[in-house]
């Protein structure tokens, strides 16, 4: 894909002379396996991640909560999240057909809202730590800082940020032409193409996986000190989610980045050999898969856990589903539904997603 996933085209025709080798390296059959695996189980991601993250859009803005600063974070995650997966057909029908048929601005655009969408995901998931943190760590000073204007320009900076990261995609994917066929891929400098994939390896690994879990271990700590000097029937429930975000963090993203570096610099980790090249490409197939899946997860981790947003929700579907159902006289009488439905949330809330 945009970042570091080496296109069909590349996995069937990558050779040993880039490494100094004289022997070719055929992967026709990595090729074969990435076309046979990889387009059902994006299709999966797809729909899964669609579906609930457009249910925490739809949430978020039915019942207008967006005065939290939490709920300002929530929602510009879920959009990254729709974001990446809006590119995600484009890239399904590429790996299918092995040959890119969008044209030459779609393949730059996408492959930049790919990087945007993946890196604003993971700006956000931070910004959404150091929320908590504050709010329970420096509870006081929240007060002050945690407004809707300062969760309005922070949200802006992050994605001018995001936007910034994804800078060389827009300008190095390119559709090239190759055998009468287009692919979509990047095209370096010459004389640059070692330095500009190290870059990309050590870009993912230090904003998709070193800082984001260095700033969860700094914060996540503290906030246990806190909840542990705090009385509190929920306090074990926090904690125990707390290391569940972390958990989850660093299984789906820490295998796919340890990967990508390892497949960046394999000529300084160890000796090159094809049978090695093949297992990396096979190892980056399925770690990218991995990676994807937590943007299905995010809704749940962020959103599902808190106690007003499953109210919320309940009551959505009530509303939508039941009551309209009700009418048709499938289940009860519309009436009693329409009566049972309009009993609002309650209205002391705070953060969607806060358990504690």
């Amino acid at each position: 894909m945009a970042t570091t996933i080496v296109w069909p085209e590349k996995k069937g025709e990558t050779t040993f002379y880039e490494y100094g080798l004289s022997t070719p390296c055929v992967k026709a059959d990595v090729q074969v396996l990435g076309t046979q695996l990889l387009p059902p189980l994006y299709a999966l991601v797809f729909g899964v991640g669609l579906l609930g993250n457009v249910m925490v859009v739809v949430i978020l803005t039915k019942y207008r909560r967006l005065c939290i600063l939490t709920n300002i974070y929530l929602l510009n995650l879920a959009i990254c999240d729709l974001l990446f997966l809006f590119t995600l057909p484009f890239w399904i029908h590429y790996l299918k057909w092995k040959e890119w048929v969008f044209g030459h601005c779609m393949c730059k655009l996408l492959s930049g809202l790919y990087c945007i969408g993946l890196y604003g995901e993971i700006f956000f998931i931070i910004l959404l730590t150091l929320d908590r943190y504050l709010a329970i760590v420096h509870a006081v000073f929240a007060l002050r800082t945690r407004t809707v204007t300062i969760g309005i320009i922070s949200s802006v900076i992050t994605w001018a940020l995001a936007g910034l990261v994804a800078l060389p995609e827009f300008i190095f994917y390119k559709a090239q032409e190759q055998s009468g066929m287009l692919f979509c891929s990047s095209l370096y400098p010459e004389d640059e193409e070692d330095a500009w994939k190290h870059f990309y390896a050590l870009r993912m690994n230090l904003l998709s996986l070193a800082l984001p879990l260095l700033i969860m271990v700094v914060c996540y700590s503290g906030i246990i000190k806190t909840l542990m000097r705090c009385p509190s029937r929920k306090k074990h429930k926090a904690i125990r989610l707390i290391f569940i975000i972390m958990v989850v963090f660093f299984i789906f993203w820490a295998p796919y980045n340890l990967v990508v570096l390892l497949s960046a610099f394999q000529k300084i980790f160890f000796d090159i050999s094809c049978m090695q090249s093949k297992q990396l490409d096979v190892a980056l197939q399925v770690t990218e898969v991995i990676s994807y899946t937590h943007c299905c997860v995010n809704p749940i981790i962020y959103a599902f856990v808190g106690e007003r947003f499953r109210k919320h929700l309940r009551h959505f579907f009530h509303r939508q589903v039941v009551v309209r159902l009700g009418k048709c006289h499938l289940f009860l009488p519309g009436e009693k539904l329409e009566r049972t439905s309009s009993v609002s949330p309650s209205t002391g809330e705070q953060e969607l997603s806060a358990v504690f």
